[in-house]
């Protein structure tokens, strides 16, 4: 076995990091060659295809597999890595679990309870949310450089990302719909750290406020009546839906139909790939990479498969 379990250490708490504090923790940087990303289910995932691409262009003899890994099974699995292994992309539903088992978090990861990369050193498992600055990066990429209201559907981990992320975008008024406005309580808390008014909202409210973007974060698959839908579209500005394989969702119809611009979320899977990218090799998602725009383009163009 490769690395001790934190719960065979001192017991002390992970520590917080900032990303800069991040890097330092990882200044020991990993030996191994070895990623995979994790999730149940996971044969849909496209990151072994986004992150082969961008290994392949960097000249680095890198493997990146998948493997189906229950929540309740990820400390076990964890704790049986051998050395090889350099770090993990952590999807549905283990980012809660991801986020108890580092030993060490940047500041993203704090804020949202969530872990979706993990570097693993000698000394430690630093975590980090690269969800957020995927969301930001790409929703700039759609022309949006800020944002003052904003509405986020759903109340799950994801929204929690998302909000952060509108945060970034300076959004100063939130408001979360959701089909137990109840199960916002958390994203309330989280707007208060922020300095966001958070708001919530039942899925058939009558009439929503106009907004400048729209963060879906409901599962793919997810129903939504159509009328629900037609009243969030109606000056809903932007859909940002954070689905990519269920494409397109009820309120991405609904968009369409009020000619409105809607968009997947390939880019937000694209630009978080790219920070975890930075992480595993820098131990630092802030670093870019050498060449990082010949490597985001065939990060690209591997995503549609070209």
């Amino acid at each position: 076995m490769r690395r001790p379990s934190p719960s065979g250490s001192s017991g002390a708490p992970p520590t917080p990091v900032t990303t800069a504090d991040a890097s330092t923790a990882s200044a020991v940087l990993p030996s191994g060659t070895a990623l995979e990303v994790w999730g149940d289910p996971i044969d849909h995932s496209l990151s072994p295809r986004l992150h082969r691409a961008a290994y392949a262009r960097l000249g680095l003899d890198w493997t990146y597999g998948r493997r189906r890994v229950a929540a309740a099974d990820l400390r076990t699995v964890l704790d049986g890595l051998p050395p090889a292994f350099r770090g993990l992309s952590l999807t549905f539903p283990l980012k809660a679990e991801a986020f108890a088992a580092a030993t060490r978090r940047d500041r993203t990861a704090t804020l949202t309870g969530a872990v979706n990369t993990l570097v693993l050193t000698e000394r430690d498992r630093v975590g980090f949310n690269t969800d957020v600055g995927g969301i930001v990066a790409d929703v700039r990429a759609q022309g949006v450089d800020g944002v003052e209201r904003a509405r986020i559907v759903g109340a799950g981990a994801t929204a929690t990302s998302a909000l952060v992320a509108l945060a970034q975008l300076g959004a100063q008024t939130v408001e979360v719909v959701a089909r137990r406005p109840e199960a916002a309580a958390a994203l309330l808390e989280l707007g208060a750290r922020l300095s966001v008014r958070v708001t919530t909202a039942p899925t058939d409210a009558e009439a929503p406020a106009s907004v400048d973007l729209t963060v879906s974060t409901l599962p793919g698959g997810t129903t939504l009546a159509d009328e629900t839908c037609r009243r969030l579209a109606a000056g809903g500005g932007l859909l940002y839906d954070v689905v990519y394989g269920h494409w397109p969702t009820d309120l991405a119809r609904a968009w369409e139909d009020a000619g409105a611009p809607a968009v997947d979320g390939r880019g937000m899977l694209l630009h978080q790939a790219v920070l975890q990218i930075r992480a595993f090799l820098t131990g630092d998602p802030e670093v870019p990479l050498a060449d990082e725009v010949a490597v985001v383009d065939v990060m690209a163009r591997a995503l549609v498969g070209d």
